[in-house]
């Protein structure tokens, strides 16, 4: 999700010198044309992309040069391009200095992070009324090379965060047609995966963003925490899953609140939904109404709701809800209308069906149960 490549333009085409020479002609003059511009470098937004993975196999990245003028008065025309395809959510840095180039966050959004050099003008062009005939012309203009950063935050209305092995990815699974690996082991997810979930009749997307397990220290770097972290701080709300058959849920909870905060308090100041996953187990029904008390109480409000991802139990309503929010967060007067909204939502309840089963059942069924889908040098070129 960071990389670095060298980015340069095209060199401008030289001019050319040349003169008129034709039968019945006298004193015909200069002739020469104007070289090319040099092609630019340029990255465009790709919504079908996710990581920077294709970016690392091109270390240099160089654009065409302009060619030439020609004689007879012709220009040389401008080199093409180079366009690298790159993540929605890419933000660009100068490499030496720091200082932001671009931020990419619309489809099809174009940046160009190296332009090319101007063409040379040719003898035609340089004539002035002392020099009625020069015998030189402009050298192209020589592009200007750097270094650029580049690093991808991730853009999602819903950032999933939690403990390893707490159920995120089964709950992107389960609402989206992603298909994250999913294994009984914790960091089975190592990468960031985008989902788009569907929810209700009115067929509005909402993209969600699976975001690998954070554990103690992951805002120091450890488990490549600040990488993962870097994802979430675009998300419009965050969805903080917890495992409800784990030793300590409240512990867990404190954990990733606390890195959220070490990492940034605007991160832990956006609205969040806190998820009791695993429902679908005996032991996690039976400690639900008093782990949703003590979450109350810790979490300071009662956005707290039970699920079961493998079984995709009381997860749709959830998304339908959040069909409702304004499109954009970037206010605090926003945020509070945000969480307010966000407060309105109904309480949990569990499947019956599910609350009668007993656990050998349970298991009968997870054995068989799919997942559905979730200014340059002007004199040069001397005349011969």
């Amino acid at each position: 999700d960071v990389n670095r490549v060298f980015v340069k333009g095209g060199d401008g085409g030289n001019g050319e010198v040349a003169f008129r020479r034709e039968a019945h002609v006298d004193m015909g003059g200069p002739f020469g044309g104007n070289g090319g511009n040099g092609g630019d470098v340029i990255f465009v937004a790709d919504e079908g992309d996710n990581t920077l993975a294709h970016v690392r196999s091109c270390l240099h990245i160089v654009a065409e040069c302009g060619r030439r003028g020609q004689g007879k008065g012709k220009d040389s025309p401008a080199a093409p391009d180079t366009e690298i395809r790159v993540p929605l959510g890419t933000i660009v840095r100068d490499a030496k200095t720091g200082v932001l180039i671009g931020d990419l966050r619309t489809p099809g959004q174009k940046l160009v992070v190296a332009r090319g050099g101007l063409g040379g003008r040719g003898n035609l062009a340089m004539r002035t009324e002392r020099d009625r005939c020069p015998g030189f012309a402009e050298l192209g203009e020589k592009a200007t090379p750097r270094w650029v950063d580049l690093q991808l935050k991730m853009i999602a209305d819903i950032g999933i965060v939690g403990m390893p092995n707490a159920g995120k990815s089964s709950l992107l699974a389960s609402i989206t047609n992603a298909k994250p690996k999913i294994a009984d082991y914790p960091f089975t997810t190592i990468v960031p995966n985008l989902g788009v979930c569907l929810p209700g009749a009115e067929r509005r997307s909402i993209v969600l963003a699976d975001i690998p397990g954070l554990i103690e220290g992951a805002h120091n770097g450890i488990g490549l925490g600040q990488a993962f972290l870097r994802h979430v701080e675009r998300c419009r709300i965050l969805l903080h899953v917890i495992d409800g058959s784990s030793e300590d849920p409240i512990k867990n909870f404190n954990c990733i609140q606390n890195e959220l905060k070490l990492f940034s308090p605007k991160l832990a100041a956006k609205p969040q939904v806190i998820l009791i996953n695993k429902m679908d187990l005996p032991s996690a029904r039976e400690r639900w109404p008093t782990l949703q008390k003590e979450l109350q109480e810790q979490a300071g409000h009662k956005r707290i709701d039970a699920i079961s991802a493998a079984t995709s139990t009381n997860i749709m309503p959830i998304m339908v809800c959040f069909l409702y929010l304004p499109p954009a967060v970037c206010h605090e007067q926003e945020k509070v209308r945000l969480r307010s909204m966000l407060d309105k939502m109904p309480p949990a309840e569990l499947d019956e069906e599910l609350q009668e089963k007993t656990e050998e059942e349970i298991q009968r069924e997870e054995a068989l149960m799919r997942v559905r889908g979730v200014g340059r040098e002007r004199r040069g070129a001397g005349g011969e």
